[in-house]
């Protein structure tokens, strides 16, 4: 029994990791940066780990703006298998590999490889430089790695030897050593990470010493790998969060599911409303104050009834009050509040200080009369 739970964990959790971003929630996003500093990226290295190129809208995002924000090089990886490789861009990188196998003249083949830009132009003559132009140039460079000839900027990843998925890892794992040299490249590192791998990938990433922008679930807030951070604000909150992010693409195995659930131009999308950007880049939305009432107009106007009718009860383990909407905050208590998770979408570090996360005094989960509120964090007001 217990075995067959792991597999179904398994099995679960690589559906999840087949969530794949739409280009409309990447450009708002990437816009919130660019408008608080047009200079974000540019003379930068960014690197695209854990993804496939071909259906990545992150390498299309970046390689069609690769100009606009001024980049110095763009580098992306992908891994073997993917579920939906090669379905997004009209390029296939191994249909001659593939007729190879098929005709029984190779027995193994790693479809994990990674791309290098350093200029994208118009090579098409079109008078503009788009992902068309990038499929022009990845087209001339595959006919180079099939006739065995140097491509400086198309080349195939071979993984670790003997890759055993704890120590050493298989081709286009981000673990890997060839990717975390590109990793120790790059100056920003943005992606789409598998989400049953996100404590290891933060831990990767080390945040303190590389910038980077990452999609994840909102429970994501409450990993021991993630949380110490954010209460030093090494990282923060991106700006979209639940229903800001509209919606991930899924491969053809994917249920669909939820009201939200729908076929767009061909794609499947699945709106979780339980996801969020997490980043260590400036944004202008994080240093906006929070506007609240005092106290007593809380009690009696605050849309919430249940503040209305029970007020801010004390916990019954820590000397702090339960608030259980970021909104019913009041802006004159001078104590310690209990705020839900959520709180971190509209944590400004200029009007707040994180005091700690969820535990009262005996290191047992926070409580109002007994009974503990889902996972809390707990603040003050600075000023």
């Amino acid at each position: 029994m217990a075995r067959t739970k792991e597999k179904l964990s398994r099995a679960k959790n690589a559906k999840n990791d087949e969530f794949y971003t739409q280009w409309s929630d990447i450009e708002k996003e990437v816009n919130a940066y660019i408008e608080y500093d047009k200079d974000v990226f540019r003379g930068k290295t960014i690197l695209l780990p854990a993804d496939d190129p071909f259906e990545s809208n992150f390498f299309k995002y970046f390689a069609t703006h690769f100009n606009d924000y001024g980049l110095k090089k763009l580098i992306a990886t992908s891994y073997d298998p993917s579920p939906i490789v090669n379905t997004q861009l009209e390029l296939s990188l191994f249909d001659d590999v593939d007729n190879d196998i098929s005709r029984g003249e190779t027995t193994k083949v790693s479809r994990a490889y990674r791309i290098e830009l350093t200029d994208v132009s118009d090579l098409d003559n079109n008078g503009r430089v788009n992902i068309a132009d990038v499929e022009l140039q990845l087209s001339v460079e595959r006919k180079k790695i099939s006739k065995g000839q140097k491509s400086d900027v198309l080349s195939y990843l071979s993984g670790d030897n003997n890759p055993d998925g704890i120590n050493s890892f298989s081709a286009g794992d981000f673990r890997s050593k060839e990717v975390t040299a590109l990793k120790e490249e790059a100056d920003v590192i943005i992606t789409n990470p598998p989400f049953s791998l996100f404590r290891d990938f933060i831990k990767w990433i080390n945040p303190e010493e590389k910038q980077f922008l990452v999609i994840g679930n909102i429970n994501a807030i409450t990993y021991k790998e993630v949380f110490p951070l954010i209460k030093e604000n090494v990282i923060w909150l991106g700006t979209g969060i639940g229903r800001w992010i509209s919606g991930f693409i899924v491969p053809e195995n994917y249920d669909l599911f939820g009201s939200e659930a729908r076929v767009e131009s061909g794609k499947r999308i699945v709106a979780t409303n339980n996801a969020l950007w997490l980043t260590n880049l400036e944004h202008g939305k994080r240093h906006q104050p929070l506007a609240l009432m005092t106290l007593k107009d809380n009690l009696k106007f605050s849309k919430h009834k249940r503040v209305r009718d029970d007020g801010y009860l004390k916990y019954d383990n820590y000397d702090a009050i339960e608030v259980p909407f970021t909104d019913a905050i009041p802006s004159d208590y001078t104590g310690i509040m209990g705020v839900p998770i959520t709180f971190l979408d509209k944590y400004s570090p200029e009007q707040f200080e994180i005091v700690k996360f969820r535990k009262g005094d005996d290191d047992k989960d926070l409580r109002v009369n007994g009974k503990a509120p889902y996972f809390r964090i707990l603040i003050r007001h600075k000023n």
